[in-house]
Order: C-alpha cells, then sequence, then structure tokens
C-alpha cells in the first residue's frame, strides 16, 4: 500500500505498491513504475455499477465532481499543484472530513470518495455540498492543498466560509450579522459566517479567501 508524506512544504510524495488516487494533472515526477486512468465512474470499491453511477451523478449534480485518475504501480510519485502548500491529514477508522473538492490533491485505497449536503454554503463561494472523505481503513490518508500555509483550529470557532478547507466532525451551522448598515454599505464586508460549535475537532482554513458568491453592500 501507498504511504503519503510531505516534501518542503508543496509537494506530496506517494511511497510504496499498489494503488491510490489524485487528481488528474497532480503528478510532478515519479521514481518506479506508474500507470494512470482517469475515473469515469467511481473510486470506491463497489460491485455495483447503480452504485457507481449514482455516486457519479450525485458529484455531478452537486459540482464536486473533480477529475480524479487511479494511479497504480510502485515507487516514489511527486505531486503538487500550482505550488499551493500541502498537508497530509492522517484518518482512523470510520473517521470523516469535509473537504473542498478544489481542495482536495490525492487520497490513499483506504478512503471512501463522496459528497455531503452542505445547507449552511449556499451564500458563499462553496455552495451547497462539499466533498466528503470517509476512512474504510486505519491510517487512511488525504493530501490537500491551501493557498498558503493553512491555519489549523480547534472547534469550537467561527470562520470564514470562503477560507475554509476542510474539518473533522459535524458539519457547521451559519451565521448572518446584518444590519441596516450593510445596506448602506457601511457593514465590515464580514457578513456571514460558519460556527463550529462541537468541541475538539479540527478546522483548517487558508488565508486566502475565494471570491465571495453574494455581494450585499450597496456601494
Amino acid at each position: 500500500m501507498f504511504n503519503f508524506r510531505n516534501h518542503q512544504e508543496l509537494t506530496c510524495i506517494a511511497e510504496g505498491d499498489g494503488y491510490f488516487f489524485a487528481k488528474v494533472g497532480a503528478m510532478v515526477a515519479y521514481k518506479g513504475s506508474f500507470t494512470s486512468e482517469k475515473v469515469l465512474l467511481d473510486t470506491n470499491n463497489t460491485q455495483s455499477i447503480f452504485k457507481s453511477v449514482m455516486n457519479l451523478a450525485a458529484r455531478k449534480l452537486t459540482g464536486e465532481n473533480i477529475p480524479i485518475m487511479k494511479v497504480k504501480g510502485n515507487g516514489s510519485y511527486y505531486m503538487a499543484n500550482r505550488a499551493q502548500h500541502i498537508s497530509i491529514i492522517t484518518l482512523q477508522l470510520g473517521q470523516s472530513i469535509g473537504v473542498e473538492g478544489e481542495n482536495l490533491l490525492a487520497f490513499t485505497q483506504g478512503c471512501k470518495y463522496g459528497v455531503r449536503f452542505m445547507g449552511s454554503g449556499v451564500i458563499s463561494q462553496k455552495g451547497m455540498f462539499t466533498s466528503n472523505i470517509t476512512a474504510i481503513e486505519n491510517n487512511a490518508e488525504v493530501a490537500i492543498t491551501t493557498n498558503g500555509n493553512p491555519i489549523i483550529l480547534e472547534t469550537p470557532c467561527t470562520v470564514d466560509p470562503d477560507a475554509v478547507v476542510c474539518w473533522t466532525g459535524p458539519d457547521p451551522n451559519f451565521k448572518m450579522d446584518v444590519s441596516w448598515k450593510t445596506f448602506i454599505g457601511q457593514s465590515s464586508g464580514e457578513s456571514y459566517f460558519l460556527e463550529f460549535n462541537s468541541r475538539g475537532e479540527t478546522v483548517i482554513i487558508q488565508p486566502c479567501e475565494r471570491a465571495s458568491g453574494l455581494n450585499i453592500a450597496i456601494d
């Protein structure tokens, strides 16, 4: 099986043998013998074509269907994405994380990939859904990217939905801070938030906001 390790913060190296999954185009170099093929239906090891088709349809309908390739072989496989910072998250059996599809770089075979409903993201660039990675084996690994060094927070905390990258535990609640000042252009520009209220979970954000999905201030 493959294990991931971080190399100089901007590269993820998959080392071992067998297979893993990565965003199409993630490879920058490799040492050993590897082949890759684009995953057409589903990354999950399901025996049901119907389930595979439904998983694909769910990802396409929610906008979380990033192009994924299955990488097979042995040796060292180097991955990067536009010089972004790369972090590696280890999950134990049954543990899940919500992660923005654009920030998902790679995951090992011990991960189940799908989508989860996130209604609280409707007002931000996030949309109403996010990718979901669940460990179906111990020590499953996920490589994520951030624009800049990641900021790791312990819950409870409140974050900008346009900066959030991934989190463990329950989904956050949505909070708006709108008053009459917002509509006359006197707001701070921070009018909506994600509140993570459970304790002892982890939230990773990036020091770079996505373009917001809605501007409710009037210039």
